[in-house]
Protein backbone atom coordinates (compact mmCIF):
# COMPACT_ATOMS: atom_id res chain seq x y z
CA UNK A 1 0.00 0.00 0.00
CA UNK A 2 1.20 3.52 -0.83
CA UNK A 3 1.26 5.22 2.59
CA UNK A 4 1.68 8.60 0.90
CA UNK A 5 -1.81 8.31 -0.61
CA UNK A 6 -3.27 7.97 2.88
CA UNK A 7 -1.16 10.78 4.36
CA UNK A 8 -1.87 13.11 1.41
CA UNK A 9 -5.56 13.17 2.36
CA UNK A 10 -4.57 15.25 5.40
CA UNK A 11 -3.53 18.00 2.97
CA UNK A 12 -6.88 18.18 1.11
CA UNK A 13 -8.48 20.85 3.36
CA UNK A 14 -5.55 23.15 2.62
CA UNK A 15 -6.09 22.69 -1.12
CA UNK A 16 -9.60 24.10 -0.71
CA UNK A 17 -8.13 27.18 1.00
CA UNK A 18 -5.53 27.61 -1.72
CA UNK A 19 -8.28 27.46 -4.34
CA UNK A 20 -9.52 30.82 -2.99
CA UNK A 21 -6.33 32.41 -4.35
CA UNK A 22 -8.05 32.39 -7.76
CA UNK A 23 -11.08 34.43 -6.76
CA UNK A 24 -10.51 36.23 -3.45
CA UNK A 25 -6.85 37.33 -3.46
CA UNK A 26 -7.48 41.01 -2.75
CA UNK A 27 -9.88 40.20 0.10
CA UNK A 28 -7.39 37.74 1.60
CA UNK A 29 -4.62 40.33 1.54
CA UNK A 30 -6.90 42.92 3.14
CA UNK A 31 -7.57 40.51 6.01
CA UNK A 32 -3.82 39.94 6.46
CA UNK A 33 -3.22 43.70 6.49
CA UNK A 34 -5.89 44.35 9.14
CA UNK A 35 -4.62 41.52 11.34
CA UNK A 36 -1.00 42.72 11.22
CA UNK A 37 -1.94 46.31 12.05
CA UNK A 38 -4.16 45.23 14.94
CA UNK A 39 -1.47 43.00 16.43
CA UNK A 40 1.15 45.77 16.42
CA UNK A 41 -1.00 48.60 17.81
CA UNK A 42 0.67 48.60 21.24
CA UNK A 43 4.26 48.17 20.10
CA UNK A 44 6.68 51.09 20.11
CA UNK A 45 6.47 51.16 16.32
CA UNK A 46 2.67 50.99 16.34
CA UNK A 47 2.45 53.92 18.75
CA UNK A 48 4.95 55.95 16.73
CA UNK A 49 2.82 55.68 13.60
CA UNK A 50 -0.52 55.57 15.47
CA UNK A 51 -1.58 52.18 14.15
CA UNK A 52 -4.71 52.42 16.28
CA UNK A 53 -6.14 55.01 13.89
CA UNK A 54 -5.11 53.32 10.61
CA UNK A 55 -8.27 52.13 8.91
CA UNK A 56 -7.08 51.64 5.32
CA UNK A 57 -4.09 50.75 3.19
CA UNK A 58 -3.99 54.32 1.83
CA UNK A 59 -3.59 55.72 5.38
CA UNK A 60 -0.86 53.17 6.11
CA UNK A 61 0.98 54.05 2.90
CA UNK A 62 0.89 57.78 3.62
CA UNK A 63 1.94 57.43 7.24
CA UNK A 64 4.69 54.80 7.22
CA UNK A 65 7.74 55.36 5.00
CA UNK A 66 9.42 52.64 2.93
CA UNK A 67 12.13 50.97 5.02
CA UNK A 68 15.59 49.64 4.24
CA UNK A 69 17.71 47.57 6.60
CA UNK A 70 19.62 50.67 7.66
CA UNK A 71 16.27 52.20 8.72
CA UNK A 72 15.29 49.27 10.95
CA UNK A 73 18.81 48.50 12.20
CA UNK A 74 18.44 50.58 15.43
CA UNK A 75 15.38 48.51 16.38
CA UNK A 76 17.21 45.27 15.55
CA UNK A 77 20.17 46.25 17.73
CA UNK A 78 17.87 47.03 20.65
CA UNK A 79 16.03 43.73 20.19
CA UNK A 80 19.33 41.85 20.16
CA UNK A 81 20.22 43.50 23.47
CA UNK A 82 17.04 42.17 25.07
CA UNK A 83 14.42 44.93 24.62
CA UNK A 84 11.01 43.72 23.44
CA UNK A 85 7.69 44.98 22.09
CA UNK A 86 9.48 47.35 19.74
CA UNK A 87 8.27 46.32 16.27
CA UNK A 88 6.24 43.20 17.15
CA UNK A 89 4.37 42.29 20.36
CA UNK A 90 5.70 38.77 21.01
CA UNK A 91 9.21 38.01 22.25
CA UNK A 92 11.84 37.96 19.51
CA UNK A 93 15.09 36.13 20.27
CA UNK A 94 15.96 34.56 16.91
CA UNK A 95 17.64 36.53 14.12
CA UNK A 96 18.24 35.24 10.61
CA UNK A 97 21.70 36.19 9.42
CA UNK A 98 21.66 37.34 5.83
CA UNK A 99 24.12 38.96 3.41
CA UNK A 100 24.99 42.49 4.39
CA UNK A 101 24.44 46.03 3.19
CA UNK A 102 26.87 48.70 2.08
CA UNK A 103 27.59 49.54 5.72
CA UNK A 104 27.41 46.08 7.32
CA UNK A 105 28.90 42.67 6.60
CA UNK A 106 25.67 40.98 7.68
CA UNK A 107 22.03 41.76 8.28
CA UNK A 108 20.19 40.31 11.30
CA UNK A 109 16.51 39.91 10.47
CA UNK A 110 14.07 39.32 13.35
CA UNK A 111 12.18 36.01 13.38
CA UNK A 112 9.13 35.80 15.65
CA UNK A 113 7.35 32.64 16.78
CA UNK A 114 4.35 33.73 14.70
CA UNK A 115 6.51 34.02 11.60
CA UNK A 116 7.97 30.56 12.12
CA UNK A 117 4.50 29.04 12.31
CA UNK A 118 2.45 31.17 9.89
CA UNK A 119 5.09 31.93 7.27
CA UNK A 120 8.06 29.58 7.09
CA UNK A 121 6.65 26.25 8.31
CA UNK A 122 3.39 26.95 6.53
CA UNK A 123 5.34 27.47 3.35
CA UNK A 124 7.06 24.12 3.78
CA UNK A 125 3.73 22.36 4.29
CA UNK A 126 2.25 24.09 1.25
CA UNK A 127 5.16 22.88 -0.89
CA UNK A 128 4.09 19.33 -0.09
CA UNK A 129 0.39 20.14 -0.52
CA UNK A 130 0.88 21.59 -3.99
CA UNK A 131 3.32 18.85 -4.98
CA UNK A 132 0.75 16.17 -4.16
CA UNK A 133 -1.72 18.01 -6.38
CA UNK A 134 0.83 18.04 -9.22
CA UNK A 135 1.93 14.44 -8.66
CA UNK A 136 -0.92 12.31 -7.28
CA UNK A 137 1.18 9.14 -7.66
CA UNK A 138 3.87 10.43 -5.31
CA UNK A 139 5.53 8.12 -2.79
CA UNK A 140 6.99 11.09 -0.94
CA UNK A 141 6.56 9.65 2.57
CA UNK A 142 7.98 6.24 1.72
CA UNK A 143 11.43 7.63 2.58
CA UNK A 144 13.11 10.71 4.00
CA UNK A 145 13.78 14.27 2.96
CA UNK A 146 17.35 15.54 2.65
CA UNK A 147 17.53 19.20 3.67
CA UNK A 148 20.75 21.07 2.97
CA UNK A 149 20.78 24.23 5.05
CA UNK A 150 23.01 26.64 6.93
CA UNK A 151 24.37 26.82 10.43
CA UNK A 152 24.18 28.68 13.70
CA UNK A 153 26.48 31.65 14.06
CA UNK A 154 28.14 33.17 17.12
CA UNK A 155 25.86 35.51 19.04
CA UNK A 156 28.41 38.27 18.58
CA UNK A 157 27.99 40.91 21.29
CA UNK A 158 24.61 39.83 22.62
CA UNK A 159 23.66 37.19 25.18
CA UNK A 160 19.96 37.90 24.62
CA UNK A 161 19.66 36.72 21.01
CA UNK A 162 20.29 33.61 18.92
CA UNK A 163 21.65 33.94 15.40
CA UNK A 164 21.75 31.56 12.46
CA UNK A 165 21.00 31.08 8.81
CA UNK A 166 17.23 30.89 8.34
CA UNK A 167 17.46 27.19 7.46
CA UNK A 168 19.30 26.54 10.73
CA UNK A 169 16.65 28.41 12.71
CA UNK A 170 13.95 26.31 11.07
CA UNK A 171 15.79 23.05 11.83
CA UNK A 172 16.41 24.12 15.44
CA UNK A 173 12.75 24.96 16.08
CA UNK A 174 11.06 22.26 14.00
CA UNK A 175 8.51 19.85 15.45
CA UNK A 176 10.49 16.81 16.72
CA UNK A 177 8.18 14.50 14.74
CA UNK A 178 9.48 16.02 11.49
CA UNK A 179 12.98 14.80 12.39
CA UNK A 180 11.68 11.27 11.87
CA UNK A 181 11.28 11.95 8.14
CA UNK A 182 14.31 14.12 7.43
CA UNK A 183 18.09 13.73 7.21
CA UNK A 184 20.79 14.47 8.22
CA UNK A 185 20.58 14.54 12.01
CA UNK A 186 20.40 17.93 13.70
CA UNK A 187 24.02 17.87 14.87
CA UNK A 188 25.35 17.45 11.33
CA UNK A 189 22.72 19.72 9.78
CA UNK A 190 23.82 22.64 11.96
CA UNK A 191 27.58 22.23 11.47
CA UNK A 192 29.33 25.47 10.54
CA UNK A 193 32.41 24.12 8.71
CA UNK A 194 31.00 23.72 5.21
CA UNK A 195 33.49 21.30 3.64
CA UNK A 196 33.33 18.99 6.66
CA UNK A 197 29.55 19.30 6.72
CA UNK A 198 29.24 18.17 3.09
CA UNK A 199 31.39 15.12 3.84
CA UNK A 200 29.38 14.21 6.95
CA UNK A 201 26.03 14.60 5.16
CA UNK A 202 27.22 12.48 2.25
CA UNK A 203 28.45 9.71 4.53
CA UNK A 204 25.31 9.81 6.68
CA UNK A 205 22.77 9.74 3.85
CA UNK A 206 24.16 7.38 1.18
CA UNK A 207 22.48 4.38 2.82
CA UNK A 208 19.19 6.17 3.52
CA UNK A 209 16.02 5.97 1.43
CA UNK A 210 15.91 9.59 0.26
CA UNK A 211 12.79 10.58 -1.70
CA UNK A 212 13.05 14.37 -1.70
CA UNK A 213 15.64 17.16 -1.60
CA UNK A 214 15.35 20.76 -0.36
CA UNK A 215 17.95 23.47 -0.75
CA UNK A 216 19.95 25.80 -2.98
CA UNK A 217 20.82 24.26 -6.41
CA UNK A 218 24.44 25.41 -6.48
CA UNK A 219 25.28 23.96 -3.06
CA UNK A 220 23.33 20.76 -3.67
CA UNK A 221 25.46 20.10 -6.75
CA UNK A 222 28.52 19.98 -4.51
CA UNK A 223 26.84 17.42 -2.24
CA UNK A 224 25.51 15.31 -5.12
CA UNK A 225 28.93 15.08 -6.76
CA UNK A 226 30.49 14.03 -3.45
CA UNK A 227 27.81 11.36 -2.95
CA UNK A 228 28.57 9.97 -6.42
CA UNK A 229 32.31 10.03 -5.73
CA UNK A 230 31.91 8.06 -2.50
CA UNK A 231 29.52 5.50 -3.96
CA UNK A 232 31.15 5.18 -7.38
CA UNK A 233 27.73 5.56 -9.01
CA UNK A 234 27.07 7.51 -12.22
CA UNK A 235 23.63 8.88 -11.40
CA UNK A 236 21.87 9.81 -8.18
CA UNK A 237 18.94 7.43 -8.67
CA UNK A 238 21.46 4.58 -8.39
CA UNK A 239 22.08 5.80 -4.84
CA UNK A 240 18.52 6.83 -4.02
CA UNK A 241 16.20 4.88 -6.37
CA UNK A 242 13.04 6.44 -4.88
CA UNK A 243 14.15 10.06 -5.30
CA UNK A 244 11.34 12.02 -6.95
CA UNK A 245 11.44 15.76 -6.20
CA UNK A 246 13.83 18.64 -5.54
CA UNK A 247 12.37 21.76 -3.88
CA UNK A 248 14.88 24.41 -4.86
CA UNK A 249 15.30 28.14 -4.34
CA UNK A 250 17.78 30.83 -3.45
CA UNK A 251 19.25 31.16 -6.94
CA UNK A 252 17.91 30.64 -10.44
CA UNK A 253 17.76 26.98 -11.44
CA UNK A 254 18.33 27.75 -15.12
CA UNK A 255 22.16 27.57 -15.16
CA UNK A 256 22.09 24.22 -13.33
CA UNK A 257 19.20 22.44 -15.05
CA UNK A 258 21.30 20.53 -17.61
CA UNK A 259 23.78 19.36 -14.98
CA UNK A 260 20.94 18.01 -12.85
CA UNK A 261 19.53 16.19 -15.87
CA UNK A 262 22.87 14.47 -16.31
CA UNK A 263 23.23 13.57 -12.65
CA UNK A 264 19.58 12.53 -12.18
CA UNK A 265 18.28 10.83 -15.32
CA UNK A 266 15.12 9.34 -13.84
CA UNK A 267 11.97 10.36 -15.72
CA UNK A 268 10.03 10.45 -12.45
CA UNK A 269 12.22 13.27 -11.07
CA UNK A 270 10.44 16.59 -10.52
CA UNK A 271 11.76 20.08 -9.80
CA UNK A 272 9.66 22.58 -7.83
CA UNK A 273 10.85 26.16 -7.41
CA UNK A 274 10.22 27.98 -4.15
CA UNK A 275 10.84 31.54 -3.00
CA UNK A 276 11.85 31.27 0.63
CA UNK A 277 14.07 34.08 1.93
CA UNK A 278 15.26 35.19 5.35
CA UNK A 279 12.47 37.78 5.32
CA UNK A 280 9.66 35.36 4.52
CA UNK A 281 8.23 32.59 2.35
CA UNK A 282 6.70 34.20 -0.72
CA UNK A 283 6.10 31.78 -3.58
CA UNK A 284 5.72 28.16 -4.69
CA UNK A 285 5.55 26.70 -8.17
CA UNK A 286 2.14 25.04 -8.55
CA UNK A 287 2.38 23.82 -12.16
CA UNK A 288 5.37 21.79 -13.35
CA UNK A 289 4.85 23.08 -16.90
CA UNK A 290 4.87 26.74 -15.82
CA UNK A 291 8.04 28.24 -14.26
CA UNK A 292 6.06 31.00 -12.52
CA UNK A 293 5.37 30.70 -8.80
CA UNK A 294 2.10 31.35 -7.00
CA UNK A 295 2.27 34.28 -4.55
CA UNK A 296 1.41 32.97 -1.09
CA UNK A 297 -1.10 35.56 0.07
CA UNK A 298 -2.62 34.19 3.30
CA UNK A 299 0.56 33.97 5.36
CA UNK A 300 1.61 36.68 7.80
CA UNK A 301 2.79 38.89 4.93
CA UNK A 302 1.19 41.95 3.36
CA UNK A 303 2.63 42.80 -0.04
CA UNK A 304 3.28 46.07 -1.83
CA UNK A 305 5.02 46.70 -5.13
CA UNK A 306 7.07 49.57 -6.55
CA UNK A 307 7.46 49.84 -10.32
CA UNK A 308 11.03 50.24 -11.49
CA UNK A 309 10.42 53.74 -12.88
CA UNK A 310 9.39 54.83 -9.35
CA UNK A 311 12.26 53.13 -7.57
CA UNK A 312 14.83 55.87 -8.13
CA UNK A 313 12.56 58.58 -6.69
CA UNK A 314 13.03 59.95 -3.17
CA UNK A 315 9.50 58.92 -2.18
CA UNK A 316 8.53 56.10 -4.53
CA UNK A 317 4.84 55.33 -4.94
CA UNK A 318 3.85 51.77 -4.06
CA UNK A 319 0.71 49.85 -4.91
CA UNK A 320 -1.04 46.87 -3.35
CA UNK A 321 -1.74 43.57 -5.07
CA UNK A 322 -5.00 44.71 -6.63
CA UNK A 323 -3.25 47.39 -8.71
CA UNK A 324 -0.30 45.50 -10.18
CA UNK A 325 0.05 45.06 -13.95
CA UNK A 326 1.16 41.94 -15.76
CA UNK A 327 4.62 41.72 -17.35
CA UNK A 328 5.95 44.75 -15.50
CA UNK A 329 8.99 44.73 -13.22
CA UNK A 330 8.33 45.57 -9.57
CA UNK A 331 10.45 45.81 -6.45
CA UNK A 332 8.72 43.90 -3.67
CA UNK A 333 7.89 45.53 -0.33
CA UNK A 334 6.60 43.53 2.65
CA UNK A 335 5.03 44.00 6.07
CA UNK A 336 5.20 40.84 8.18
CA UNK A 337 4.56 39.16 11.51
CA UNK A 338 8.31 39.49 12.17
CA UNK A 339 7.82 43.22 12.64
CA UNK A 340 9.16 44.25 9.26
CA UNK A 341 7.05 47.19 8.08
CA UNK A 342 7.04 48.37 4.47
CA UNK A 343 10.42 46.69 4.14
CA UNK A 344 12.03 46.58 0.69
CA UNK A 345 13.66 43.16 0.44
CA UNK A 346 15.72 43.92 -2.67
CA UNK A 347 14.16 41.47 -5.14
CA UNK A 348 12.35 42.36 -8.36
CA UNK A 349 9.51 40.29 -9.78
CA UNK A 350 7.15 40.28 -12.75
CA UNK A 351 3.57 39.01 -12.61
CA UNK A 352 2.47 36.56 -15.29
CA UNK A 353 -1.06 35.87 -14.02
CA UNK A 354 -3.72 37.30 -11.70
CA UNK A 355 -5.97 34.27 -11.24
CA UNK A 356 -4.14 33.26 -9.14
CA UNK A 357 -1.37 35.83 -8.81
CA UNK A 358 1.75 34.18 -10.23
CA UNK A 359 5.17 35.69 -10.80
CA UNK A 360 8.77 35.10 -11.81
CA UNK A 361 11.82 36.58 -10.08
CA UNK A 362 13.58 38.95 -12.46
CA UNK A 363 16.52 40.10 -10.34
CA UNK A 364 17.68 42.26 -7.49
CA UNK A 365 17.26 46.00 -7.03
CA UNK A 366 21.03 46.18 -6.47
CA UNK A 367 22.18 43.34 -8.74
CA UNK A 368 22.07 44.80 -12.24
CA UNK A 369 24.36 46.58 -14.68
CA UNK A 370 23.34 50.06 -15.71
CA UNK A 371 26.75 51.68 -16.15
CA UNK A 372 25.90 52.96 -19.64
CA UNK A 373 22.09 53.07 -19.59
CA UNK A 374 21.73 49.42 -20.64
CA UNK A 375 19.62 48.35 -17.59
CA UNK A 376 20.71 44.72 -17.77
CA UNK A 377 18.90 42.60 -15.15
CA UNK A 378 19.42 39.03 -13.97
CA UNK A 379 16.44 37.76 -15.95
CA UNK A 380 18.17 38.94 -19.15
CA UNK A 381 21.43 37.33 -18.05
CA UNK A 382 19.88 33.94 -17.26
CA UNK A 383 18.00 33.76 -20.55
CA UNK A 384 21.01 34.93 -22.54
CA UNK A 385 23.25 32.32 -20.91
CA UNK A 386 20.67 29.61 -21.62
CA UNK A 387 20.66 30.49 -25.33
CA UNK A 388 24.47 30.57 -25.47
CA UNK A 389 24.67 27.19 -23.73
CA UNK A 390 22.11 25.64 -26.08
CA UNK A 391 23.98 26.95 -29.13
CA UNK A 392 27.45 25.87 -28.02
CA UNK A 393 26.88 22.76 -25.90
CA UNK A 394 28.22 24.54 -22.81
CA UNK A 395 27.15 24.19 -19.19
CA UNK A 396 27.64 26.95 -16.64
CA UNK A 397 28.50 26.30 -12.99
CA UNK A 398 28.74 29.88 -11.71
CA UNK A 399 29.12 33.35 -13.19
CA UNK A 400 29.46 37.02 -12.37
CA UNK A 401 29.49 40.07 -14.62
CA UNK A 402 30.55 43.71 -14.23
CA UNK A 403 31.20 46.73 -16.46
CA UNK A 404 34.55 47.90 -17.78
CA UNK A 405 34.06 51.66 -17.70
CA UNK A 406 36.94 52.52 -20.00
CA UNK A 407 40.12 50.64 -20.80
CA UNK A 408 43.40 52.04 -22.18
CA UNK A 409 41.84 52.15 -25.65
CA UNK A 410 38.81 54.11 -24.38
CA UNK A 411 36.58 51.08 -24.87
CA UNK A 412 33.63 50.26 -22.59
CA UNK A 413 32.15 46.78 -22.30
CA UNK A 414 30.83 44.11 -19.97
CA UNK A 415 33.11 41.41 -18.62
CA UNK A 416 31.67 38.01 -17.75
CA UNK A 417 33.62 35.69 -15.47
CA UNK A 418 32.21 32.20 -16.06
CA UNK A 419 33.08 28.86 -14.49
CA UNK A 420 31.99 26.20 -16.96
CA UNK A 421 30.93 22.70 -15.98
CA UNK A 422 31.31 21.92 -19.69
CA UNK A 423 33.31 24.19 -21.96
CA UNK A 424 31.64 25.60 -25.11
CA UNK A 425 32.88 24.64 -28.58
CA UNK A 426 34.46 28.11 -28.70
CA UNK A 427 34.65 30.89 -26.12
CA UNK A 428 34.39 33.51 -28.87
CA UNK A 429 31.30 31.79 -30.27
CA UNK A 430 29.75 31.58 -26.80
CA UNK A 431 30.42 35.28 -26.17
CA UNK A 432 28.95 36.26 -29.54
CA UNK A 433 25.77 34.25 -28.93
CA UNK A 434 25.41 35.69 -25.42
CA UNK A 435 25.90 39.22 -26.73
CA UNK A 436 23.37 38.74 -29.53
CA UNK A 437 20.86 37.18 -27.13
CA UNK A 438 21.12 40.11 -24.73
CA UNK A 439 20.37 42.46 -27.62
CA UNK A 440 17.23 40.45 -28.40
CA UNK A 441 16.14 40.41 -24.77
CA UNK A 442 16.90 44.01 -23.81
CA UNK A 443 16.26 46.98 -26.11
CA UNK A 444 18.36 49.30 -23.94
CA UNK A 445 21.34 46.97 -24.22
CA UNK A 446 20.75 46.72 -27.96
CA UNK A 447 20.69 50.51 -28.30
CA UNK A 448 23.94 50.93 -26.37
CA UNK A 449 25.57 48.23 -28.49
CA UNK A 450 24.52 49.90 -31.77
CA UNK A 451 27.56 50.00 -34.05
CA UNK A 452 29.76 49.47 -30.94
CA UNK A 453 29.63 53.20 -30.28
CA UNK A 454 28.71 53.31 -26.58
CA UNK A 455 29.35 49.70 -25.65
CA UNK A 456 31.74 47.17 -27.17
CA UNK A 457 31.01 43.44 -27.50
CA UNK A 458 31.06 41.69 -24.15
CA UNK A 459 34.12 39.73 -23.03
CA UNK A 460 34.01 36.25 -21.48
CA UNK A 461 36.78 35.29 -19.06
CA UNK A 462 36.99 31.61 -18.20
CA UNK A 463 37.12 31.06 -14.44
CA UNK A 464 39.24 28.25 -13.09
CA UNK A 465 37.45 25.36 -11.44
CA UNK A 466 36.48 26.22 -7.88
CA UNK A 467 37.10 29.97 -8.21
CA UNK A 468 33.72 31.07 -6.85
CA UNK A 469 33.90 28.46 -4.08
CA UNK A 470 37.27 29.88 -3.06
CA UNK A 471 35.99 33.47 -3.23
CA UNK A 472 33.04 32.66 -0.97
CA UNK A 473 35.32 30.72 1.39
CA UNK A 474 37.70 33.68 1.62
CA UNK A 475 34.73 35.85 2.62
CA UNK A 476 33.52 33.25 5.16
CA UNK A 477 30.33 32.67 3.18
CA UNK A 478 30.39 29.03 2.13
CA UNK A 479 27.05 27.22 2.05
CA UNK A 480 23.69 28.18 3.48
CA UNK A 481 21.98 30.99 1.61
CA UNK A 482 25.17 32.72 0.49
CA UNK A 483 25.29 33.42 -3.22
CA UNK A 484 27.68 34.67 -5.86
CA UNK A 485 26.71 38.21 -7.00
CA UNK A 486 25.55 37.67 -10.57
CA UNK A 487 25.52 41.25 -11.84
CA UNK A 488 27.20 44.25 -10.30
CA UNK A 489 27.21 47.91 -11.29
CA UNK A 490 30.72 48.31 -9.85
CA UNK A 491 33.90 46.24 -10.06
CA UNK A 492 34.46 45.90 -6.30
CA UNK A 493 33.75 42.15 -6.04
CA UNK A 494 34.72 41.41 -9.63
CA UNK A 495 38.29 42.64 -9.27
CA UNK A 496 38.85 40.38 -6.25
CA UNK A 497 37.51 37.43 -8.21
CA UNK A 498 39.85 38.22 -11.11
CA UNK A 499 42.82 38.29 -8.73
CA UNK A 500 41.84 34.89 -7.32
CA UNK A 501 41.53 33.53 -10.86
CA UNK A 502 45.22 33.99 -11.61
Amino acid sequence: MNSTKLISKLFLPRLKELALYDTAAESIQEQVFNRLILQAVHTEWGKKYDYNSIKSYEEFKKRVPIQSYDDIKPYVERLRMGEQNLIWPSRIQWFAKSSGTTNDKSKFLPVSKEALKDIHYRGGKDCITLYFQMNPESRFFSGKGLILGGSHSPNLDSKHSLVGDLSAILIQNINPLVNLVRVPGKKVALMSEWDCKIEKIAQETIHQNVTNLSGVPSWFLVLIKRVLEITGKQTLEEVWPNLEVFFHGGVSFAPYREQYKQLIKSEKMHYVETYNASEGFFGIQNDLSDPAMMLMIDYGIFYEFISMDELCKENPEACCLADVELNKNYAMVISTSCGLWRYMIGDTIKFTSKNPYKFVITGRTKHFINAFGEELIIDNAEKGLAKACNATGAQVNEYSAAPVFMDKNAKCRHQWLIEFAKMPDSIDHFAAILDASLKELNSDYEAKRFKDIALQPLEVIVARKGLFHDWLKEKGKLGGQHKVPRLSNTREHFEKMILLNK
